[in-house]
């Protein structure tokens, strides 16, 4: 049986996953884990792609997986996409799903405005709650300054290029809902092109939030590619 390792998004945790765990479960071993500073796992002193991405690799090996593909969301993606990169051979199979890959400073400025916590506290009080439960016992604003200050760092310099994609052998699905009001097409697509070894899929009727997606279209996807 082959294995997968599910990665969450940007302020999100491992539990988000697991409606799409159970759908995948029959085929494949699935893991998933939080990422350091997420689903109350301890604060790293600096949230970064480069820092996630050995994290993912070193719990992979603690694991003791091989023969492992990577399903990410959101910015699980592009930590997939940068183990791809950078350690060639180490995953068999990437799929994202809404991964943002284009980033510039005006792009990072405009998605920090979503991460202020005293806005999120007036206007999207549940939201607020569902923060501060899911990261417990952390401090939930801590960690959307951790990820404002990386969303800004990929601002002033994208982890992954266009170029990079160039060198990245392992064979990539791309899924991107048709409603992400985050991700844009020509982004995606931009990244697509410059993949040697890729698929494009889009999924209709899904906006970008990991609770809005159909799982059992999403897996669908996974094991269709995955094989």
């Amino acid at each position: 049986m082959k294995t997968l390792l599910l990665l969450h998004g940007a302020i999100g945790s491992s539990a988000q996953l697991e409606m799409l765990k159970k759908k995948l479960e029959s085929s494949y071993k699935v893991y998933t884990f939080n990422l350091p500073g997420h689903g109350g796992t301890a604060l790293p002193q600096e949230f970064s792609i480069p820092t996630f991405a050995n994290i993912a690799r070193t719990y992979i090996r603690l694991e003791g997986l091989s023969s492992i593909s990577i399903v990410g969301y959101s910015m699980g993606g592009y930590v997939a996409m940068y183990l791809a990169r950078h350690y060639p051979g180490f995953v068999e199979k990437v799929v994202t799903l809404a991964t943002k890959f284009e980033w510039d400073e005006a792009i990072a400025a405009r998605e920090v405005k979503m991460l202020q916590p005293d806005v999120i506290e007036q206007k999207l009080p549940a939201f607020a709650k569902t923060l501060e439960e899911r990261h417990a016992p952390e401090d939930w604003k801590q960690v959307l300054d951790k990820t404002k200050d990386m969303l800004l760092g990929l601002g002033k310099h994208n982890e992954l290029s266009l170029e990079d994609y160039t060198f990245i052998r392992t064979p990539v699905q791309l899924l991107l809902g048709d409603r992400d009001k985050m991700v844009g097409l020509e982004e995606t697509l931009a990244v697509y092109k410059q993949l040697p070894n890729a698929q494009l899929g889009i999924l209709p009727g899904t906006p970008h939030p990991i609770e809005q997606v159909d799982a059992e279209l999403l897996a669908f996807h996974v094991r269709r590619f995955i094989g």
